[in-house]
């Protein structure tokens, strides 16, 4: 195991009915007056949004709204939200949904405090040195966003996904109760259960150092979100297994599976990034494609780890084996594996290939993911 230094601030409210207190939460951070900002109408027709407006009111937060935040949030969408934090002199965001919606306040955070192009922190030009404490409710479970200091935007111009992270952009408070996680569609579970497993398999497959106590973990969260995702399928009233997939969904990406380990990159999210910017695919749908063609690629370069996934996963023994494995899951349960199933068609392959490549020069990763390399693997998805 390899040194390292781990420290993660945020706070996490876990269970039933946490959501009643979020105005004592942030009250108790000395914020006034925060940005509500969330999605769809979902949060109102589930009665979430008056349980939130009563806390804030009972604790004297005032709040001004902000909404229509989308999967895959864009650039122009944060601007508007930098936008009005200003104008009313926001103090505090409070994030209710899931993943996007959070990213995007983050972002958000971030730009209300400076007065650089907001997109600069994003390409390297300017440094995060203040954000707005934020909060938030979560209403899904995927992204690890919650528990996480990173944000990922898409600026809608250049068709760039890109990241930041800082340990600024920690949410304060995370409440997570999955009864908030019922009325997900089984379609949204689906790419969620993949978008956990993609976070899992980076750095398992990827690092030249990988601890066993860490191995176990990864492959803890692996198999809790399979024997989860299913019964919801069965049953989405299912609050063990809920809570179970919530739980296995922020610890995939709050930094405890990337302990002791070293030399590990996020090839799968970085070809991924590329189907959303281009086609708004959604991002766990991205991956669930991805997934499988770069394993097919990649499988022999780390062949002990994959046949350690292969049979501590599925009981099976060659890494062929546990990548078909993988696969017939993620078509048993309905996720797409092939960029087909986005009507995007080998003609669409440059394109992606050229998106992509930029993506592999920000990640650090063109050396070996070259433009050739990048259409091997898209070729396997087709």
């Amino acid at each position: 195991m390899e040194n390292f230094s781990y420290s993660n601030p945020t706070r996490v409210e876990f269970g039933k009915e946490k959501e009643k207190n979020i105005g004592e939460y942030i009250k108790s951070y000395g914020v006034k007056k925060v940005l509500l900002s969330y999605g769809s109408q979902r949060i109102k027709r589930d009665t979430l949004f008056d349980t939130v407006i009563k806390s804030l009111e009972l604790h004297g937060i005032e709040y001004v709204e902000f909404s229509g935040i989308t999967s895959n949030p864009v650039l122009s969408k944060v601007k508007d939200g930098i936008e009005l934090a200003k104008r009313e002199n926001i103090d505090g965001i409070l994030s209710v949904g899931g993943g996007s919606v959070l990213d995007c306040s983050k972002t958000i955070s971030v730009g209300t405090l400076s007065e650089n192009d907001v997109w600069d922190f994003f390409i390297g030009k300017s440094v995060i040195e203040k954000a707005l404490p934020i909060f938030d409710i979560m209403t899904m479970a995927a992204t690890g966003s919650e528990m996480n200091y990173y944000a990922v935007i898409t600026n809608d111009e250049t068709k760039q996904k890109f990241a930041i992270a800082s340990p600024l952009i920690y949410p304060k408070v995370s409440v997570i109760n999955p009864l908030l996680m019922e009325s997900i569609s089984k379609e949204y579970l689906v790419y969620s259960a993949a978008d956990v497993i993609a976070h899992s398999i980076e750095g398992y497959f990827t690092a030249s150092v990988h601890p066993e106590f860490i191995n176990k973990q990864v492959e803890a969260i692996i198999s809790t979100i399979i024997q989860t995702t299913e019964v919801l399928i069965e049953n989405p009233k299912d609050y063990n297994a809920r809570s179970e997939f919530a739980w296995a969904a922020t610890n995939a990406l709050n930094g405890t599976t990337f302990l002791g380990t070293t030399g590990y990159s996020l090839p799968n999210h970085m070809i991924e990034h590329s189907l959303s910017a281009l086609f708004n695919v959604p991002h766990g749908a991205g991956l669930s494609v991805v997934i499988p063609a770069w394993m097919k690629w990649y499988y022999n370069k780390n062949m002990p780890q994959f046949e350690q996934f292969s049979n501590r996963i599925y009981g099976l023994y060659s890494s062929q084996e546990g990548i078909e494995a993988l696969e017939n899951w993620f078509n048993k349960i309905g996720t797409p594996t092939k960029l087909s199933q986005f009507s995007i068609t080998k003609d669409d392959i440059d394109l992606i290939v050229e998106n992509a490549f930029g993506n592999a020069q920000y990640f650090g990763l063109s050396e070996i993911y070259t433009k050739e390399v990048l259409k091997e693997i898209l070729n396997n998805a087709l």
